[in-house]
């Protein structure tokens, strides 16, 4: 396997990785190709790796689900 870090590509190689890696980016799907595109534009530009630009998504992303409600302190100091 060959490496995917940006010292070891080219730009038209990081643009194949990206493409191949998101499937249909003709525009041709629901839409949601530009978004993932632009997503990744600093990968294929050389100022992010694919590892960065992954990690700082999902720090962003957020389930929707709650936590528990505190109903109060057991403590009865």
């Amino acid at each position: 396997m060959k490496s995917i870090l940006i010292a070891d590509t080219t730009r038209e190689e990081r643009e194949q990785i990206v493409a191949e890696s998101i499937g249909n980016i003709d525009g041709a799907c629901d839409g949601c190709s530009p978004g993932l595109i632009g997503m990744y534009q600093d990968y294929i530009e050389g100022r992010r790796e694919l590892r960065e630009i992954n990690m700082a998504f999902n720090a962003r992303y957020t389930s929707g689900a709650t936590g528990p409600d505190r109903a109060g302190c057991d403590y009865a100091g």
